[in-house]
């Protein structure tokens, strides 16, 4: 009896034992071993201390956390001192010189604050942590979420590029992954000055974590009542084709669901409709997904919800919207499609109602991951939240000077001839111009991949680039990480399995011609990307070509393939499971060629123009692009929220295709004299007066010809208005490339939205049609066919000046401005000093005339930034800084001493100081009364008095 009784009270203690919850402190943060609950939660959770502002967590299920090296981190070193570990009421508090992070060691519930206790961010209740066992590929891992708690004035922004032309997350849903038009970059930074960045490649959804469901999670009821499904109707007015019938779901988002339409119905010409009622089982807010290319319309009870939205047969778009529906209510639908092609895709599904407390936090899902995997980051405000990101991920380089300039390209220029004539009209024209791109197709037809040039279009490369470089412009090629499997540099890839082979095996055919074989390379072998590279140098770098265009990095090896082929096109990689690494591919082509290009020439900078990225991809000199959008005024509209966002996302660079891509039938066919040509031309005037200010100017696309003469002639107003905002981005460079060396050296972000520099004002939090340029200047685009007026909203807290008069407005006000033809509204806060040099043709001519207009009111700075403009010697030193400071109080303007030096740096400056004040306006294009002074390098003090 005494010794059952003894042995009893030892399994007690053994157990008590087992499940207390305890912690450990390590080198750089602290471990907590938590009292295990199931095989699915959180046993271990590991906190490190990369700087004082941020806090990696860790957390698995198991008793191990996995040693893979992260893709997206670069960082070397964490911190092992200046911090210390406490223990009270059951919890561990890690507290840094900034920071708290404190962790419930009852249900490992993390909550962070600053050092007087005010909550910055608060893991859900319980610990807000998921694992749910999945395996892939003989690969056992885990379904992770993560859930944190979000009180109602909260905002959230980033998230990558998306084009449904949303710009507040709050209470949203969205998926993360790569695709023509979409980036997903895993991190959030909400306005309350934190971030998120959640290390995980696989496929992520932001908010809910549930799949999109087809709509037959309604009762439906055709058009006449009946249940079962909705009437589809489908007419053809060519052949006087008529199909009628019942259907349950409208999903045909990819090449496998198109098939389920009606057999050898003819596209072209054609109209259909659904048309019916859906019946949701519960009340609240269904939140739906359009996935659609064509004319679309969608109504709901009669209500246009979505107006018509278009786009091309071959690349789709996705557009969201939300709609209270009452159980046992027949609301009606009708969808009104067009297609725009012989195959294309249409889709509409939708999340039943989650409750409104739920949908408002922050929640991140991803498909495959063996932990949790987070990075919190603090800041006083949203900068340096993103320096902090940058901190994890890597610095963003000073781009070269003629990459902050005018870039033009088509789809492709067909032949050498083509493309050295057109950059000789711009010399001609005296249109500013600083790079001519060479699109695909430069290759013989059937060798793509091979990086040789056809030479009946192409008869010497190396003399093309000779002569651009004679006509003081660069020349950016066009290179794939695609191969068609009878080339030999496919060859040298597969020798080595270093090529996705599925493709071939399935013998897909591409779109060129007849159609070809061909694959992509596996990024995720350090042996593959150097192959890579080193084809790209014999073939292409050592031409002379000075940049890349990194098309189709999503991988598209199929275009409109659905999910799970496309992982399956893409497997096995490397390092795993294309699942466990689908939205990484970018981000490891980007770093491929960057290191290989460093590792030949180190002198002159790298510069990469990819469709897709990731987390990181700023450290690998890549400038994102908005992929293959449409040629629509939506379009254009919707680039605004997603440059922002982008921007927010982390990496200061992105761009787009000014003017849109895919091009509408109606656009392809006008005729001078048509409205569609006017219209044509007034959305590529407007495109481009919004171009100007985004971090790269870029105009490209499919016919017609976006040179800004082949849009319309000189005397039209278009081409004048083009004109002019090329010119001032030449002008403004000065204030441009300074904010290049900000984005390098002060973690800075160039397409700033308005909370970022107006956080105290709360309208700002949800305006995603405006946004600072710097901080000197906002820009409020004009998206709107035929508007010559536009809402702007002058943000609080300070005054704002008209560029274009030097008027004065008053902060904190909504007001109708003038909008015409020849101008979009521009402003600068006041305290902004804004430089503008000279106009000039190309980035090689320099500019020392600097007209500094200086928008009076409040003190203010400006550090003017210069350097050699291609190379890496600013990673030496070899730059300067000449601080510009206003008081005024004083009214008093100080040009400091000129700090550095660099090499072929001018002895001398002209300033030529324009005071701008209530009293006195004064416009960028005005000759106004300016104070002069010729600036050596030392200081000098200019009065308005």
């Amino acid at each position: 009896m005494k010794k059952s009784y003894l042995y009893f009270i030892f399994v007690c203690m053994a157990f008590c034992s087992c499940n207390k919850s305890s912690w450990q402190k390590v080198d750089d943060g602290v471990i907590i071993t938590l009292k295990p609950t199931s095989s699915t939660s959180a046993q271990k959770i590991c906190l490190q201390v990369v700087t004082d502002d941020i806090i990696r967590v860790k957390a698995v299920p198991g008793k191990d956390f996995p040693k893979e090296q992260s893709l997206m981190a670069v960082y070397t070193a964490t911190q092992t001192s200046g911090w210390q570990l406490l223990e009270e009421h059951e919890r561990v508090i890690l507290q840094t010189a900034t920071t708290q992070a404190i962790v419930s060691l009852k249900t490992g519930e993390i909550q962070f604050t600053d050092l007087v206790g005010n909550l910055i961010l608060a893991e859900n209740e319980g610990g807000g942590k998921t694992f749910a066992p999945m395996s892939v590929d003989g690969e056992n891992a885990w379904s992770v979420r993560q859930v944190f708690e979000s009180p109602d004035d909260e905002a959230f922004y980033g998230l990558g590029q998306h084009q449904s032309d949303e710009f507040n997350y709050k209470g949203k849903n969205e998926v993360l992954f790569q695709y023509n038009t979409k980036v997903a970059v895993p991190f959030v930074v909400s306005n309350k000055n934190y971030g998120i960045l959640w290390d995980n490649y696989s496929l992520t959804r932001f908010g809910d974590p549930r799949e999109y469901a087809e709509i037959n999670q309604f009762n439906l009821y055709g058009k006449d009542e009946q249940p079962g499904g909705l009437t589809a109707t489908y007419v053809n007015t060519s052949n006087n084709q008529l199909i009628q019938r019942i259907e349950n779901t409208i999903d045909y988002e990819n090449l496998a669901t198109v098939k389920n339409f009606p057999q050898d119905f003819q596209f072209y010409n054609s109209t259909i409709t659904w048309e019916g009622f859906i019946e949701p089982k519960e009340s609240g807010i269904f939140r739906f997904i359009l996935y659609y290319a064509g004319y679309t319309k969608l109504y709901l009870d009669d209500e246009l919800v979505v107006a018509e939205r278009w786009r091309t047969a071959w690349n789709p778009n996705s557009y969201k919207f939300a709609a209270h529906l009452t159980s046992g209510t027949k609301h009606k639908l009708k969808i009104e499609w067009k297609p725009d092609g012989g195959v294309s895709y249409i889709g509409l599904k939708a999340l039943s109602p989650v409750a409104d407390s739920e949908q408002a936090k922050l929640s991140l899902w991803s498909e495959m991951g063996d932990q949790i995997d987070y990075y919190f980051i603090r800041g006083n405000n949203m900068d340096e939240v993103i320096s902090g990101y940058r901190t994890i991920t890597g610095k963003a380089q000073v781009m070269p000077k003629w990459a902050m300039g005018f870039w033009q390209s088509r789809e492709r220029y067909r032949t050498q001839t083509e493309l050295e004539d057109v950059l000789k009209e711009f010399r001609k024209r005296e249109i500013p111009i600083d790079n001519i791109v060479q699109d695909w197709s430069y290759w013989p037809v059937d060798a793509w991949g091979s990086h040789d040039f056809d030479y009946k279009r192409f008869p010497d490369p190396e003399g093309m680039v000779k002569t651009v470089h004679d006509l003081n412009a660069r020349l950016m090629i066009s290179v794939w990480p695609k191969f068609y499997y009878t080339t030999e540099h496919y060859k040298q890839f597969d020798k080595k399995g270093w090529m996705y082979r599925l493709a071939v095996q399935d013998s897909i055919r591409d779109w060129i011609g007849k159609g070809y074989i061909g694959s992509f390379y596996d990024v995720f072998s350090e042996g593959a990307r150097q192959l890579f590279w080193d084809q790209m140098n014999e073939k292409l770098y050592t031409k002379g070509f000075d940049a890349w265009w990194m098309d189709a990095s999503e991988p598209d090896i199929l275009s409109n393939a659905s999910i799970p082929y496309r992982k399956a096109l893409m497997n096995p990689t490397a390092s795993g499971s294309s699942t466990r690494y689908f939205n990484a591919y970018g981000l490891m082509n980007a770093k491929g060629i960057y290191e290989g290009q460093r590792s030949v020439n180190n002198h002159d900078r790298v510069f990469l123009l990819t469709r897709s990225g990731y987390a990181g991809s700023q450290n690998y000199a890549a400038v994102i692009w908005s992929g293959d959008i449409g040629t629509r005024w939506e379009d254009m509209k919707a680039q605004i929220s997603a440059g922002l966002n982008y921007s927010v996302s982390g990496n200061p660079y992105w761009t787009m295709d000014i003017g849109g891509f895919c091009v509408e039938n109606r656009y392809e066919r006008a005729k001078e004299g048509s409205p569609d040509l006017e219209e044509w031309r007034e959305l590529n005037a407007r495109w481009h007066q919004f171009g100007v200010f985004s971090p790269l100017f870029r105009s490209h696309g499919q016919y017609p010809f976006r040179e800004m003469w082949n849009i319309a002639p000189d005397h039209h107003p278009a081409y004048q208005t083009m004109m002019y905002y090329n010119q001032l981005r030449y002008r403004l460079l000065p204030y441009i490339y300074t904010l290049a060396g900000m984005a390098h050296f002060n973690d800075y972000t160039i397409m700033r939205p308005l909370v970022m520099n107006f956080s105290a004002d709360h309208k700002t939090h949800h305006i995603g049609d405006q946004y600072m340029f710097g901080p000197g200047l906002m820009v409020c685009p004009v998206y709107e066919y035929q508007a010559r007026v536009r809402e702007v909203y002058f943000p609080a807290g300070t005054g704002w000046y008209d560029v274009y008069s030097g008027q004065y407005l008053q902060g904190g006000v909504l007001k109708t401005v003038d909008a015409p033809y020849s101008r979009i509204p521009l402003y600068a806060p006041e305290g902004a000093i804004v430089p503008m040099g000279e106009l000039i043709q190309h980035t090689k001519q320099l500019q020392t005339d600097i007209i500094l207009f200086v928008y009076t009111g409040k003190d203010s700075e400006f550090t003017l930034f210069d350097d050699e403009h291609t190379n890496y010697n600013y990673e030496k030193g070899a730059f300067t800084n000449i601080r510009l400071s206003y008081s005024d109080k004083n009214k008093t303007l100080t040009i400091g001493d000129r700090k550095g030096q660099y090499a072929g740096m001018p002895d001398k400056l002209k300033f030529r100081v324009v005071f701008v004040s209530k009293d006195h306006p004064a416009g960028i294009d005005a000759t106004v009364k300016a104070n002069e002074a010729i600036y050596s390098g030392k200081q000098i003090i200019i009065s308005n008095k």
